[in-house]
């Protein structure tokens, strides 16, 4: 009887192990597009007081840039310790972007009422297809993209950050 149980509870954790992996294997970001970085430079988006803005302002420069939307829960979460972030990094030349799956409207009301230390821009569902070409085939948010001076994606992060491992990978920069 013993023996019947542990072998069931082997078989168990086997299985869960197998389904862990694979699930892990699905949600992993696809390698970014060799044209992501110039199709989200060629950009002119609204910004949070509703003002045109051009992406392309920051080529060569250094990025961080964070896909999310009001409606969800994990992007607001983790936006004081984006804005943190940004103000500890600023000094080393990289630039925060919020690209924001939500409309002008949306993104404006969220900016008024929360005090967020870097650009926001709506970008609203066409967001979705540029994080698509970042890798994200999910389509899962919060997204954020480490993008090099010289122009090419160093890392991709699907779901919440975790700000320590994300200051780990600013070395890639």
């Amino acid at each position: 009887m013993r023996r019947s149980t542990a072998l069931f509870i082997f078989i168990g954790l086997l299985f869960a192990a197998i389904g862990a992996y694979f699930s892990a294997q699905r949600l992993a970001p696809d390698p970014a597009q060799a044209s992501a970085v110039e199709r989200l430079l060629a950009q002119t988006l609204p910004d949070a007081h509703g003002q045109p803005q051009a992406l392309s302002a920051w080529r060569g420069k250094p990025m961080i840039v964070n896909f999310w939307a009001t409606w969800c829960a994990p992007c607001v979460q983790e936006m004081p310790e984006l804005s943190a972030l940004q103000a500890e990094i600023s000094p080393r030349g990289i630039q925060l972007l919020g690209i924001g799956i939500d409309s002008a409207d949306n993104i404006a009301a969220f900016a008024a009422r929360y005090r967020i230390a870097y650009p926001l821009f709506a970008a609203g569902v066409s967001g979705t297809e540029l994080t698509r070409a970042f890798g994200n085939q999910a389509g899962g948010l919060p997204y954020t993209v480490l993008i090099g001076a010289d122009g090419q994606v160093k890392k991709t992060y699907l779901g919440r950050l975790k700000i320590d491992k994300l200051r780990a990978d600013l070395s890639l920069m």
